[in-house]
């Protein structure tokens, strides 16, 4: 939190790749002010017309989350829980996007905006990923009953084993990004680190 000698102002910061300057942010009394690879706004509170909070993990860093910001003129940014330090290192930063995130929230309702809060993923996305786990659901478990029935223990145990490992890798994905709708004073939780 940093305070200037006007009004106290919320910022957030990260890098999104290892080359080029930080993506920043900062929420003061006249709106979002963002400054991304050499361009910079300012967004009104009311001008924000949607927000998608996401679970979105990848190799370097399986806890990441993100939030999409649009714009009521066009335009949209990504602000993400994570940032790049070295080749080999995604540090997270999750106490910082969260007091962000909520602040922007809290401001957004302050102002009287109607933007469109969303969390998780598309509806049409989501029943894929569903349809692709149901039809992997199906093919393992015939695996496995196969494995069974011709005696290969050694098969099924990696079929089992492999079995959990997804469910526990995927199973968090699927479960957090549930497509929902939310208010501003009920961020979902499990969007948030």
């Amino acid at each position: 939190m940093q305070v200037s000698d006007a009004e106290p102002a919320t910022s957030y910061a990260y890098k999104a790749s290892l080359i080029g300057s930080a993506h920043r942010f900062e929420l003061t009394e006249a709106g979002l002010s963002w400054h991304i690879a050499g361009r910079s706004g300012l967004w009104r509170y009311d001008e924000i017309s949607a927000i998608r909070l996401s679970f979105r993990p990848v190799s370097m860093q399986q806890h990441r989350f993100r939030a999409d910001v649009s714009h009521a003129g066009g335009g949209r940014i990504a602000i993400l829980s994570t940032s790049w330090q070295t080749a080999a290192l995604m540090a997270p930063q999750d106490n910082g996007f969260r007091a962000f995130i909520v602040e922007l929230h809290a401001r957004m309702a302050q102002a009287g905006s109607r933007a469109t809060l969303t969390a998780g993923l598309g509806r049409a996305t989501y029943a894929a990923v569903l349809a692709f786990l149901a039809v992997l659901t199906v093919a393992m478990t015939g695996l496995l009953i196969r494995a069974l029935v011709i005696g290969e223990f050694a098969g099924a145990l990696f079929i089992l084993g492999f079995a959990a490992l997804f469910a526990w890798q995927v199973g968090g994905f699927v479960r957090r990004n549930q497509p929902q709708s939310y208010s501003f004073d009920r961020v979902p939780k499990a969007l948030l680190p």
